[in-house]
């Protein structure tokens, strides 16, 4: 008889039990599925990123071009104005 109790308690405790292993597949598919569309959201925005990236690389070697040729153009300017100072300075001392 007590073979019969324990295999029946048994059989009900794995009846009970499978709604809950079903409730928890569920959950948990739908878990997935959330994280699965989290991951295509980061990748799409990773790849705007990215182009971000190379967008602002391709300004600022722009502008460091730019700003050379600012400074090399204030260096001649310099030069230029420093010959045209020395002669007046001269000219003042006399």
């Amino acid at each position: 008889m007590t073979r019969k109790n324990a295999w029946a308690r048994l059989a009900v405790a794995a009846v009970l039990s499978l709604p809950l292993i079903g409730c928890k597949d569920t959950k948990t598919l739908q878990e997935n599925e959330q994280l699965k569309a989290h991951v295509a959201e980061l990748q799409k925005e990773n790849g705007q990123l990215g182009n971000n990236l190379e967008t602002m690389t391709v300004a600022r070697d722009t502008l460091m071009k730019e700003n050379e040729a600012l400074r090399a153009e204030i260096k001649a300017l310099k030069t230029k104005r420093s010959g045209t100072k020395a002669a007046s300075r001269k000219r003042r001392r006399r």
